[in-house]
């Protein structure tokens, strides 16, 4: 499954001393990703994808974020300095699912 999808970049509250930066994907394909993974999990629910943002693509995780009611992708400082990305900024994004 490829998603393609735009997304505000934000901070994890619980971390923002550290910047996690992260996007949210869409509530629809993340149900559907819920559907299809099935049992499939790895830590923390999560599920190994390959993303490209911009020119940048790397292997990574999405996690589950039930206050959000959708998976989380995590932005690492690397690519969002490559990009010129931060907190607030708009990205265009395609995820992979990789194991599922």
């Amino acid at each position: 499954m490829v998603i393609e999808f735009d997304a505000e970049l934000w901070i994890w509250e619980a971390r923002r001393d550290d910047s996690w930066t992260f996007v949210s994907l869409p509530v629809e394909e993340s149900e559907e990703i819920r559907e299809m993974a099935g049992g499939q999990r790895r830590g923390f629910g999560s599920l190994r994808v390959r993303v490209s943002v911009g020119g940048s693509t790397w292997t990574t995780s999405i996690f589950p974020d039930g206050s959000r009611n959708c998976y989380v992708l995590p932005i690492k400082r690397a690519i969002r300095t490559a990009e010129g990305l931060e907190a607030g900024d708009v990205a265009t994004v395609t995820v992979e699912l990789i194991d599922v």
